[in-house]
């Protein structure tokens, strides 16, 4: 079967003859078939650039016509321009096209016509639906592909009719961003709108409600002490302007979700200290997935399911040195000397008798991202307690700026307990804090706060990065005894 694709710029005459001559062929030929791209006269330059430098061809006009080899999405081969395809219609069909000049430019003013109704057809159809804008980076990731399906839902978005999703991918493959738009318009999801992708950071973030950052700067087993710290610069550089464009396009009640397994609290810390229209509160790191891991670890030694163990903290910098506190956790189920009802639960530290659990890791340097599951599975929790879809006594693990807590400087993102209520988080204050945690929380914060504060005076945030890089390389996970 031939599958030919024509683009061109709209109000173009040859275009127009193109279009003419491809549906003589698609009605005389059942197995020929055709896809028309029309494209805006102002826009056809930039377009025709990039899709000829993704494809490597050379081509300078309009039309521009291609084969596919296999269905939408494969590979291409170029043809050329019309006259090219009046030549391959002739010789391989023995069709041709008699358009008469007239009739060329008649023909282009009614496409540019229709095409500029259409656009303000699409417009006025887009101003009638409020949809809810949500902007995923590094969308090419393994998170996201499970994130997707169970995101747009009304369970995480209660309220909402509409979801507009951006995914954003600046070091990926534009031709898998389109095999992602396309399944995901599959799922056919009830509250999906459209589905936008992006391979820069031209229209990134803009109108944004949500913006979920799953971007990953983990260091290889082998890398260099150079690799390393180029690494660190381009995620701070990333990250600096990742907070610049929020601050300018986003919403003002956005939410930003930063997650990951490194630099999540500094990744967040940026953020926060760039966007200065935003209220702080706005941006959270997640720590869901090290409170969750921890769960597992305590129901292995209470033989019971992880899901019967409620209310762990996690404390302090959530990629780097980071605590398990237990004296807000309780297990349901437990099979001990005391039982009770499904309901009835008991402190963890009546069985357990340290207060304090310091966790034991081990190195995990050939983990290239972070567990994807747990990554998805964290992003809905915290989305749902945020979107109101959880008990004002639920306890989270939560990334957050939290200035005068414990003394700790303004700024700066640590992982501490917090509660949702009406869909705003707030610290717990109702927690015992000692100096020796207090002393950790500290160190944390300077640490993070040092990055920062380098970053912003100099830019040069490399080397100083590189000093915390072995501990954070080599300090990922708990050890399960």
């Amino acid at each position: 079967m031939a599958k030919f694709v024509l683009a061109g710029r709209t109000d173009c005459p040859f275009y127009a003859k193109a279009e003419l001559l491809a549906d003589a062929l698609q009605r005389s030929l059942p197995n020929f078939k055709t896809r028309k791209i029309s494209i805006l006269p102002d826009e056809w330059k930039d377009w025709l650039e990039a899709t000829c430098q993704r494809q490597g061809w050379k081509h300078d006009k309009s039309p521009l016509v291609w084969r596919e080899l296999v269905d939408e999405g494969g590979s291409c081969m170029l043809l050329g321009g019309f006259s090219d395809f009046l030549e391959h219609s002739q010789d391989y069909y023995g069709i041709t096209s008699d358009m008469p000049t007239d009739m060329m430019l008649s023909v282009a003013a009614e496409n540019l016509e229709i095409k500029m109704n259409l656009i303000k057809e699409e417009q006025h159809r887009a101003s009638l639906i409020k949809a809810l804008h949500i902007w995923i980076s590094g969308a090419l990731s393994s998170a996201c592909h499970l994130l997707i399906p169970n995101l747009l839902t009304a369970e995480v978005f209660p309220h909402t009719t509409a979801i507009s999703l951006h995914l954003l991918d600046v070091e990926g493959d534009e031709e898998e961003l389109q095999g992602l738009r396309m399944e995901t318009e599959d799922l056919a999801l009830p509250l999906l709108h459209q589905v936008t992708i992006h391979t820069d950071l031209e229209q990134a973030f803009q109108e944004a409600d949500v913006i979920l950052l799953l971007d990953e700067w983990c260091s290889g087993g082998n890398d260099t002490e150079e690799e390393k710290k180029k690494k660190v610069k381009e995620m701070s550089e990333r990250y600096i302007e990742y907070g610049q464009l929020i601050d300018m396009r986003a919403k003002k009640e956005v939410k930003v979700i930063v997650t990951g397994s490194s630099f999540v609290s500094l990744r967040c810390s940026l953020l926060v200290k760039k966007a200065h229209v935003i209220d702080s509160n706005q941006f959270v790191a997640m720590a869901t997935q090290l409170e969750n891991e921890a769960r597992a670890i305590l129901s292995n030694k209470l033989k019971v399911r992880a899901s019967d163990i409620k209310d762990v903290i996690v404390w302090g910098n959530i990629s780097g040195s980071f605590y398990i506190d237990l004296q807000r956790a309780k297990v349901f189920n437990y099979n001990g000397a005391i039982k009770g009802p499904s309901f009835f639960c008991q402190s963890v530290l009546n069985i357990f008798h340290d207060r304090f659990v310091t966790t034991k890791m081990i190195s995990v340097t050939d983990l290239q991202h972070g567990p994807a599951i747990s990554t998805a599975n964290g992003i809905l929790t915290v989305l749902k307690a945020w979107n109101g879809n959880c008990s004002p006594d639920d306890i989270f693990s939560l990334g957050v700026v939290c200035p005068g807590y414990c003394d700790l400087p303004d700024g700066i993102i640590l992982s501490v307990p917090v509660t949702f209520t009406q869909g705003k988080w707030s610290v717990l204050f109702d927690v015992t804090v000692g100096n020796e945690l207090k002393e950790r929380l500290h160190l944390s914060a300077s640490k993070v706060q040092q990055v920062c504060q380098v970053t912003k005076t100099s830019g040069d945030v490399a080397t100083i990065c590189c000093a915390h890089l072995d501990v954070l390389f080599s300090q990922k996970r708990f050890q399960r005894y």
